[in-house]
């Protein structure tokens, strides 16, 4: 069983038992969560689709911790022209897990 779920601006495929890393939640580490706006439900080949969120479904979740991704760097250059600029970036992420898919 998996379902297609919007969490904070971007849609996973997530299946009982899953952890993934989304973008930072305003959520403490232990807590629970609730995911409404799911599209999709595929049970065994017994598929709903929603138009657009499927009627009374929801992703429960528990976030685990809360990370930093890897460092990337952005180099910005005009050639001939002695313009340089580097930044690096850093994309801080939520670590959940994915405890049942209701609905």
């Amino acid at each position: 069983m998996f379902a297609i779920v919007s969490i904070a601006g971007q849609q996973f495929k997530v299946e009982e038992g899953q952890q993934i890393f989304v973008h930072r939640l305003a959520a403490n580490e232990g807590d629970s969560l609730t995911f409404d706006t799911v599209h999709l439900i595929d049970r065994d080949g017994n598929v709903t689709i929603g138009a657009p969120n499927v009627k009374g479904a929801s992703v429960q979740a528990n976030v685990l911790s809360h990370v930093r991704g890897d460092k990337l760097i952005v180099f910005h250059k005009k050639r001939r022209k002695g313009y340089r600029k580097k930044n690096g970036h850093r994309q801080s992420f939520t670590k959940i897990e994915i405890k049942a898919i209701a609905g």
